[in-house]
């Protein structure tokens, strides 16, 4: 027998048996208690992105059109047509 196979056989026996181990009556309310403070924490985080994900493009925007980057910048290479 392999590992792994020891290690079903074991878990197996254990479901078959039907004997559920004791639980502490405050395991639930502790569960409860983490499991919502994590679902806070993590809507809070993906706020906190969001926000900062509007901020960036709204900085993006308010860059793009002031400097413009689209446009050619005005050569100054020829000279000036004087003279004709």
């Amino acid at each position: 027998m392999s590992g792994t196979e020891r290690k079903e056989h074991a878990v197996r026996r254990l479901m078959e048996d039907g004997q559920q181990p004791a639980v502490p009556p405050e395991l639930y309310g502790d569960a409860v208690r983490r499991g919502a403070r994590m679902l806070r924490r993590r809507t809070a985080l993906r706020r906190l992105l969001w926000f900062l994900l509007a901020v960036a493009v709204v900085a993006f925007v308010v860059w793009a059109s002031l400097a413009r980057p689209w446009v050619e910048p005005p050569s100054d290479t020829t000279p000036p047509l004087t003279g004709w």
